[in-house]
């Protein structure tokens, strides 16, 4: 497995046209900045996050106004308490993305999110404070309790909100197969706990977080993060 440094001058000569720093992209929220974010900013970037799955990031966000105000603005109180027949009738409002499954998700995360926020004095706050030495546990964690947030989405969630995440792209999957890390792409605990024991090495030898690990990953073999 090669080194920090080495992943560096690699990824650098794949695209000499950019900064290291270019190429890192931007840092992760602090513990202070994540800690603030409001619990109804967390639910409604979760599920704007599972309905991008799939579509147009540019579709969804048109209609996000509208999930605003038939979820409540997202507080996480209100929209726990939406009936079967609530979230049925809006499939019938087409101002919204009509997915009954990912509708229903959202009641199910409203519920995670107050549970974890009243333990811990905000649901950001159990967010920031988490280590990023395991944070495929808490994937684990948001796909066990929540609903659609298997796969990439619980990590595509937590870097849409700032938490310092690495993300299983296919460039980053295929860079961690060229490194030995793993044979394919990481699903099993076993798996992941081997792609997260080579991040907090490269963590160690750096200093980065990991979301620019991940990038600069994704850059030592093709184009995209």
């Amino acid at each position: 497995m090669k080194s920090f440094t080495d992943l560096c001058h690699q990824a650098q000569a794949l695209h000499p046209e950019l900064s290291l720093e270019a190429m890192l992209g931007p840092e992760p929220l602090g513990v202070e900045a994540l800690s603030a974010v409001t619990d109804d900013r967390l639910l409604s970037d979760m599920t704007r996050r599972i309905f991008r799955a799939g579509l147009k990031h540019s579709l969804v966000d048109g209609k996000w106004p509208a999930f605003e105000q038939a979820f409540f603005g997202f507080d996480p109180r209100a929209v726990q308490l939406l009936s079967d027949d609530q979230i049925e009738n809006m499939m019938r409002n087409e101002a919204l993305i009509r997915h009954l499954g990912k509708l229903k998700a959202t009641r199910v995360n409203a519920l995670m999110v107050s549970e974890l926020s009243e333990r811990h004095q905000g649901f950001g706050r159990f967010l920031a404070n988490w280590p990023v030495t395991d944070i495929v546990s808490l994937w684990a964690l948001l796909k066990k309790q929540g609903a659609q947030l298997g796969g990439n989405s619980g990590a595509y969630f937590l870097r849409m909100v700032g938490k310092d995440t690495f993300a299983l792209t296919d460039d980053v999957v295929t860079a961690l197969k060229a490194q030995g890390v793993v044979d394919k792409k990481p699903s099993s605990q076993k798996d992941l706990r081997l792609v997260q024991a080579a991040f907090n090495l490269w963590h160690e030898q750096s200093g980065r977080p990991l979301c620019q690990i991940s990038r600069l990953l994704a850059r030592s073999i093709g184009d995209s993060r």
